[in-house]
């Protein structure tokens, strides 16, 4: 039965010193004992009257000698346990044992922890490397985008500005009256100053011995008038090689169709041409060439014929 007990306490103490448990000591260490297990067993009884035991005999071995040496310090132990020894104090240290171990166990580290924080760390690398990509390619984006506003606004402005400061001198040359010189005015304003491009622009009109009006309300020869100006006055930033009229008279009088007329004589020249359709005499009697359509009944067609003022004059 010692022998027994010598054994367990030396598995319990080998046990200790396998897993680094702190043991509390008052005679010997831990070092001391030995890792192997020195148990001599023996089969042949010391006399006859060991003949009736069935298990054999078991000498005191190195190891359980060593065991021998080493006292665990019993201070911390309350008194209740180091006077009773029942099973029932064995079975409540051996359940709260088994609960220390269970937490233990829970508290046991993820020996693949490590491999998964590389991978995290990798993906998150990655993830870290794909937004300053993203982020670059969109500071980029947004320096394009600038840019070309930029382009577009300064561009926008500088065609503004131009027809701005045409559009009333033209007005004025189409509008201006034996009795009333100076002619009408004109201007155009921006409604949206950041960023004129994205909304619209108002043009205005005043005819000579009339009141300020809006568009809507100036009449149909006004209104032909003001296109015309502003229609010019485009022109004159971006010159076209010729311009096409159809009927742009219809709505005039006969006064504002002259001086349509010699606007039109006085711009055009080698650079620009305009090609008007017309039906007013005032306008074929200042064009430099004539060219009608007529129907030939014998052939069953039209045909073109030209004719140059130029030619006829005294």
């Amino acid at each position: 039965m010692i022998e027994k007990l010598e054994h367990e306490k030396y598995v319990i103490l080998r046990k200790c010193k396998l897993e680094k448990i702190p043991l509390p000591l008052s005679k010997g260490t831990l070092q001391e004992l030995p890792m192997e297990d020195g148990v001599t067993l023996t089969s042949q009884p010391a006399n006859d009257s060991d003949m009736d035991i069935d298990e054999p005999s078991q000498t005191i071995s190195q190891t359980q000698r060593a065991a021998a040496k080493i006292v665990p310090n019993y201070r911390m132990l309350p008194q209740a346990m180091k006077d009773d020894s029942s099973d029932a104090i064995s079975n409540d240290l051996h359940n709260r044992i088994e609960d220390i171990t269970s937490e233990i166990e829970k508290m046991t580290p993820n020996l693949r922890a490590n491999e998964k924080l590389d991978e995290v760390e990798l993906k998150l690398r990655k993830t870290v490397d794909e937004f300053e990509e993203s982020r670059k390619e969109a500071k980029t984006a947004r320096e394009q985008f600038n840019e070309v506003r930029r382009n577009r606004s300064n561009a926008f402005m500088k065609a503004f500005t131009h027809i701005e400061q045409a559009i009333d001198p033209i007005y004025k040359e189409l509008t201006k009256m034996p009795n009333f010189p100076q002619g009408g005015s004109a201007y155009l304003s921006i409604e949206n100053s950041e960023e004129p491009y994205l909304e619209g622009i108002k043009f205005n009109t005043m005819p000579p011995l009339k009141r300020f009006r809006d568009m809507d309300q100036l009449s149909g020869g006004e209104k032909t008038v003001a296109a015309l100006a502003l229609l010019f006055a485009i022109h004159s930033y971006f010159p076209s090689p010729f311009f096409v009229l159809d009927e742009v008279d219809a709505a005039l009088d006969p006064m504002n169709v002259a001086s349509v007329a010699q606007y039109l004589r006085r711009h055009c020249g080698v650079d620009t041409q305009f090609v008007v359709i017309s039906l007013k005499s005032v306008l074929y009697e200042k064009a430099e060439a004539l060219i009608g359509i007529y129907r030939d009944h014998e052939k069953i067609s039209s045909r073109c014929l030209t004719l140059n003022l130029d030619d006829y004059e005294d």
